[in-house]
């Protein structure tokens, strides 16, 4: 496995992993009325998007290299 290839995979379980735990502080928060659960589920999915654009800058960047 390439470290492109590694990158790719790596920041695809970030992005999951982001968006599990924002969606458990959310509901977190819905069920104990805790404002910092909803800060961290906000700056989760914040996380999750600014990776999601990452990972698509990444991926026009590195066009031309082989996964290999």
């Amino acid at each position: 496995m390439s470290l492109k290839a590694f990158h790719i995979v790596f920041v695809g379980i970030s992005m999951l992993l982001c968006l599990g735990f924002g969606v458990w502080a959310i509901f977190e928060y819905r069920s104990a009325g805790d404002a910092a659960a909803l800060i961290c589920g906000i700056g989760s999915f914040v996380g999750c998007v600014a990776l999601l654009i990452y990972g698509r800058w990444f991926l026009r960047k590195l066009k031309g290299v082989s996964y290999l």
